[in-house]
């Protein structure tokens, strides 16, 4: 008798988890306005960004400041 009883509340559980999850799949399609409609349409695609390039005088300027750091540091430690 107390396995049935166990039966039932997984079953009413597998349930439950099975409507959240079709809710949740639904989620990605269906979107709520702000008046409180409900519309159809997917979600807009986020702008994606333009990659950021630098010019080979800036890497070169960026490329020798850090090995004057880096010489600086050495010089440092050598120092101790």
């Amino acid at each position: 008798m107390a396995i049935d009883s166990i039966l039932a509340q997984i079953d009413a559980e597998i349930a439950r988890l099975t409507q959240a999850r079709s809710l949740l799949a639904n989620l990605g399609t269906v979107s709520i306005a702000v008046a409180g409609h409900v519309t159809t349409e997917a979600p807009a695609k986020a702008k994606k960004k333009k990659k950021r390039v630098l010019s080979p005088e800036a890497r070169k300027k960026i490329a020798d400041a850090q090995r004057k750091r880096w010489a600086a540091q050495k010089a440092k430690s050598k120092t101790k």
